[in-house]
């Protein structure tokens, strides 16, 4: 057994006894070595009032709750010095957002392999002592939620030494590099990130990206030209060259066609 100053401290937020049970005891079963349980609560005011009183590392927060949301809850905390995981029945369009912002989240009804998951992410960062971001992701989740146009999305990508906050219409292709994933801005340095390219794949697929190589996913809308020379290229804005796999080539062809 871990010592426990070595453990996550946790606060559970739902406005459901059972949730909040059920949450603590899925806890003692498959984190009993990282989490320690330090208390409950079923509102946004009893919430605040266990976060000031028990400084939590982590908050296990709930959405939907009788007296406002998780979200009303955070906005009223000012800075938040603890980690968050969402714990959310939330449809796709909600999910889209946190995804987008880099907040995580655990879907209703909780899966144990989701739960240790959210922990063992936690776990990390708080072992490679990053800074606590969830300032930064809050924002950029509130502006995901009210706008739906892809020149006003906001993309968190997180490294070892900084958080950037992107806009979509910025991006200009992405390249895999195992797993990691570079990314190609026009107008500044590009950003590598420690996700694998399919994770950017589902995420940006309806914002007008396209997955034209195993290795690259490219802005539509950033594209140039195509050069057919040697099975393919898509030349960017900036002048890159991406290569076209012959399996995609048709379909970015087909694009071309219906523009």
């Amino acid at each position: 057994m871990k010592k426990a100053n070595n453990m996550i401290r946790t606060l559970i937020i739902d406005d459901e006894i059972r949730a909040r049970e059920t949450i603590q005891a899925m806890l003692e079963i498959y984190c009993r070595d990282d989490v320690k349980v330090i208390g409950h609560a079923k509102n946004v005011r009893t919430g605040l009032e266990a976060i000031l009183e028990l400084q939590p590392d982590l908050v296990l927060l709930d959405i939907k709750m009788p007296d406002g949301s998780g979200f009303d809850l955070l906005a009223r905390c000012g800075k938040i010095n603890f980690k968050v995981v969402f714990i959310t029945a939330f449809e796709e369009y909600a999910i889209q957002a946190f995804r987008f912002s880099a907040i995580d989240y655990i879907l209703k009804p909780i899966e144990p392999e989701e739960l240790k998951g959210a922990i063992q992410k936690v776990k990390a960062l708080s072992q490679n002592r990053q800074m606590n971001t969830m300032d930064v992701q809050f924002e950029a989740f509130l502006s995901n939620m009210h706008n739906s146009k892809m020149e006003d999305k906001k993309l968190v990508l997180k490294t070892t030494e900084n958080i950037y906050v992107i806009s979509i219409q910025e991006i200009i292709s992405l390249t895999s590099d195992r797993n990691y994933t570079r990314f190609t801005f026009a107008e500044r340095h590009p950003i590598i990130v420690s996700k694998t390219l399919k994770d950017f794949e589902v995420m940006l697929e309806s914002f007008g990206f396209m997955r034209i190589h195993r290795s690259h996913i490219i802005n539509l809308k950033a594209i140039e030209r195509f050069e057919k020379s040697d099975g393919g290229y898509a030349i960017m804005k900036g002048g890159s060259r991406v290569e076209v796999s012959h399996r995609k080539r048709e379909e970015l062809l087909n694009y071309f066609e219906l523009l």
